[in-house]
């Protein structure tokens, strides 16, 4: 990922230098299991955890010959330790490293999208009991509908949000697996012993049955998920994005000190936040199907996954964890323009009260079907010529009790119920 988009901690997982330190860690741990076996003098296991060392750069350097990384690796390390370094990497296959290696990884970067994702949650519970009684209209295919709050709309965005942090830490912790049974995983040349004892070390779960590889389901699991939960940033980005609109403008992004929004337009203050957050959404759907692609692997195993993989995981847990970032930072900075939420219900002249007309007149005793058209004729006209829809329907129905029909506080009498709800996610 381009350091645009990358926050400090999570690309610090990926970088090549903890790559390699994730190797180092499996490759010592195996070399101690096998010394608890016996097979390996426990002084050459003593001797390749106190001087194993390498160098990216060495590494590096050492594959342009060798064409292996995982090789190249060996040889820098083996280097280091002396003549002990003949036992590194003893009766293991390149894949018994990598994935385990990756799993290491892949957990450092889930505690990180966890608690990152916890943190955007709880800054949508917060919102949304500032604004539990916050009337606002709500819309449904984008054109007025009946009035909502803007905290409850907000709680659906925090238990969504639950939703896909409980899919995130659940593919993070399935994931959480590694393999040493050698070259096909028939366990030929490192018995299942050293395995247990390389996954107690290392905190891991032991992959029941493995190729040479870790199956890329797994893997599979995790894109998806995190592309899930992009989806749920993007829904609450547009959401923002909408709001701010011109002809709207209930919701604004935090816009700060000396920053510019255009560079022609000084009065210009863009979505640019929401905007980053539903491109990047994109970006993560694309590496889920990648993913998807990568389960289907030849017989024991090919390396068409690899390339894919390279890319894929570290951009993707990279690119989620900076949409946490900026969804959090909208969730806690957004103005929230409460007089325009006000204003804006009033644009259909009071139209949006329909349904409330329409039950007191079937209540009365109507049909239903000719208390709609009556409705629908009086609110489709107070919309189209800027009359008050209260006056229309009270010379059309006038034994209805107006101000029980238009009541806003009618739309705030279980909203208190709903927003209980929240505490769950305490």
């Amino acid at each position: 990922m381009i350091p645009r988009y990358t926050r400090e901690e999570i690309g610090g997982v990926w970088t090549q230098q903890r790559r390699m330190e994730a190797w180092l860690e499996v490759e010592l741990a195996a070399t101690d299991a096998w010394a608890e076996e016996g097979v390996v003098p426990k002084e050459a296991a003593h001797a390749c955890r106190e001087r194993a060392s390498f160098t990216v750069e060495a590494v590096e350097k050492r594959e342009r010959t060798t064409g292996h990384d995982v090789a190249a690796f060996v040889d820098v390390v083996a280097d280091s330790i002396g003549e002990e370094g003949r036992w590194l990497h003893y009766g293991l296959t390149s894949s018994d490293v990598l994935d385990t290696a990756l799993a290491l990884q892949m957990r450092e970067a889930g505690e990180i999208l966890t608690t990152a994702a916890r943190g955007y949650r709880d800054a949508l519970v917060v919102r949304a009991r500032e604004h539990e009684r916050t009337l606002c209209v709500g819309r449904t295919h984008g054109v007025h509908a009946e009035p909502t709050t803007f905290g409850l709309r907000l709680a659906g965005f925090a238990f969504e949000s639950d939703r896909n942090l409980d899919r995130v830490e659940n593919a993070f912790e399935q994931i959480s697996v590694g393999k040493l049974s050698g070259a096909v995983g028939s366990y030929a040349s490192v018995p299942p012993a050293v395995e247990a004892r390389v996954m107690e070390r290392l905190g891991l779960e032991r992959e029941d049955v493995a190729t040479q590889v870790v199956p890329r389901d797994r893997h599979a699991v995790v894109m998806a998920r995190i592309a899930i939960a992009g989806g749920g940033l993007e829904r609450f980005a547009t959401e923002v994005r909408n709001l701010q609109r011109t002809e709207v403008r209930e919701v604004e992004e935090p816009f700060e000190a000396g920053q510019k929004g255009s560079s022609a337009m000084p009065h210009k203050r863009n979505p640019i936040l929401a905007e980053r957050v539903t491109g990047l959404a994109r970006v993560l759907r694309g590496y889920a199907q990648s993913s998807l692609e990568n389960i289907a692997l030849w017989h024991e195993r090919d390396i068409s996954h690899s390339a894919a993989e390279r890319i894929a995981l570290p951009d993707a847990t990279i690119a989620f964890d900076y949409m946490l970032a900026l969804c959090t930072r909208l969730a806690e900075g957004m103005t929230v323009r409460t007089e325009q939420m006000q204003r804006n219900l009033e644009l259909t002249y009071g139209a949006l009260f329909s349904q409330r007309a329409l039950t007191a007149l079937v209540e009365s005793g109507m049909s239903r079907d000719d208390a709609y058209r009556l409705v629908q004729e009086s609110a489709q006209r107070a919309w189209d010529e800027g009359v008050e829809f209260r006056e229309l329907i009270g010379a059309t129905a006038p034994d209805l009790d107006l101000d029980a029909v238009f009541d806003y506080h009618a739309y705030l009498e279980h909203v208190p119920e709903v927003m209980a709800r929240l505490e769950s996610l305490e």
